[in-house]
């Protein structure tokens, strides 16, 4: 397996594939990430659940898989899920997906099933699986498409939510109850799309920060709205609220998890220090992988974001921990730029915080991973008030600009951004929006530029290596 691309200090597999992060959790003292996984290629296949803990959620160790396809209701896979602890014990719920047919696209049907496990490693498959079976399903909803449940409990009760559409082109969320986690009710259609939201839902998830609900969840196929939504499949959150009784949600508006070109599937975990903390899987389907030719691994994750609510607005922050991992550090302050100044510091993984005072500058930015012929460019365009990130000379593998407007704040830009090798995420104004992409420069691309189209000032620059 090729080492060059390999993430520093992010989660990835092994070896083979790796997409959904599933059954994110805290379980005697650990954090505990599951993962959509195939085991044997770096491409999709049957569907396992790869294991990982962490006790900071930065550095992570590997544990045996938790669950492989091959009964009679998950013999084409065990697809996404999520995982919740009960009496002490660490239960999985998970999709078995089983294929009916030549055309395995088109042909299968999918149910809920339970696995569990008394020490968090080693987990078995409970015997009354199905617990949601294709009886369960609605009228009116798809009979194939019925997955990604994510479990969770309220005033005593258990609930679990699960991606679906109306075989109409609406994607739409269905809510069940339980006293146990073994014999479900249907409540009721939590949430729909009146057209403008893709036609399948997958992984949804369901959460409360402070008094506002939140339902988070990957459409598929959504179609651009603006700047917004401009990959093949998004994700997006609702905010609200949830009516208990009825089951519906009440949506007061929705908005991107993320601007980037590479974060699908999100799922939250709400960890013992009070935190809302959300993970992606930071590729895209339909999109070229690099590492899939001869590398023997394919996918990764993000880094863990803190979501909050400051002053009613939703911001998302890499989690603390990650700063317990800075090395050597570089500075500099009160630069003047006009045109393109070297940064006599360079690298392929670290964290650096900057901040533009745009002054007169039509546009302004840095340029990352720059080198033969190569770069990334961050960029704002004052006249705009819009912001890009352009991976068309990133190196190997896909190219393509994202936008997205933002606001100065007393005529400022505020940039954090996360550099590991294959990666990039770009936390805007603390937090207010975030664009993630990876990248395949050469070995060789290290530096970075700051540049300014007119008179602009790099009030500062803070560099940390990250090891």
């Amino acid at each position: 397996m090729r080492p060059d691309y390999r993430l520093n200090y992010h989660l990835m597999g092994e070896f083979g594939w790796m997409n959904d992060p599933n059954g994110f959790v805290p379980y005697r003292g650990n954090y505990h990430l599951f993962y959509q996984h195939y085991p044997y290629l770096p491409t999709w296949g049957p569907m396992h659940w790869g294991h990982a803990v962490s006790r900071d959620l930065i550095k992570w160790t590997y544990l045996p898989i938790a669950l492989a396809p091959g009964e009679s209701y998950d013999s084409g896979g065990c697809f996404s899920g999520s995982a919740i602890e009960k009496d002490g014990a660490l239960y999985l719920m998970y999709t078995g997906h089983v294929v009916t047919g030549p055309d395995s696209s088109k042909d299968y049907w999918q149910t809920q099933n339970l696995a569990v496990s008394e020490d968090g490693v080693f987990f078995r498959k409970y015997e009354g699986n199905p617990v949601i079976g294709l009886p369960q399903i609605p009228a009116g909803a798809s009979l194939k498409d019925f997955r990604d449940p994510k479990v969770f409990e309220r005033d005593g009760s258990y609930y679990v939510v699960i991606g679906s559409n109306d075989g109409q082109g609406n994607g739409q969320i269905l809510l069940y109850r339980s006293a146990d986690l073994t014999d479900w009710t249907f409540i009721g259609i939590m949430a729909k799309s009146g057209g403008e939201m893709g036609n399948n839902w997958e992984c949804p998830d369901f959460f409360s920060i402070g008094e506002t609900d939140f339902l988070m969840f990957s459409p598929q196929r959504m179609p651009p709205q603006g700047r917004d939504y401009g990959n093949l499949h998004s994700t997006l959150y609702m905010r609200g609220r949830w009516d208990e009784r009825s089951g519906e949600f009440h949506s007061v508006g929705y908005a991107p998890m993320d601007q980037g070109f590479d974060f699908y599937a999100p799922q939250s975990t709400l960890d013992e220090r009070g935190r809302r903390i959300v993970i992606g899987w930071m590729d895209m389907w339909e999109s070229e992988m690099p590492t899939q030719q001869g590398h023997q691994w394919a996918g990764a994750m993000t880094l863990p974001r803190e979501m909050i609510v400051l002053g009613g607005q939703v911001r998302f922050r890499p989690v603390a921990e990650i700063e317990n991992y800075r090395g050597e550090r570089f500075e500099l302050r009160d630069l003047a730029l006009e045109g393109e100044t070297i940064v006599e510091t360079a690298g392929d993984s670290y964290e650096l915080e900057a901040v533009f005072d745009a002054g007169d500058a039509a546009r302004f930015g840095l340029k990352l991973r720059v080198g033969g012929g190569e770069e990334t460019v961050l960029s704002y365009s004052q006249p705009e008030g819009v912001f890009a990130l352009d991976r068309n000379r990133s190196g190997i593998g896909p190219g393509g600009v994202r936008e997205t407007a933002i606001p100065l704040r007393d005529g400022k830009l505020m940039l954090r951004v996360f550099v590991d090798r294959s990666s990039l995420e770009v936390f805007l104004q603390d937090g207010e929006k975030v664009m993630t992409a990876r990248i395949y420069p050469g070995s060789g691309s290290l530096g970075i530029a700051a540049f300014s189209d007119g008179k602009s000032r790099l009030a500062s620059l803070r560099k940390w290596d990250i090891h």
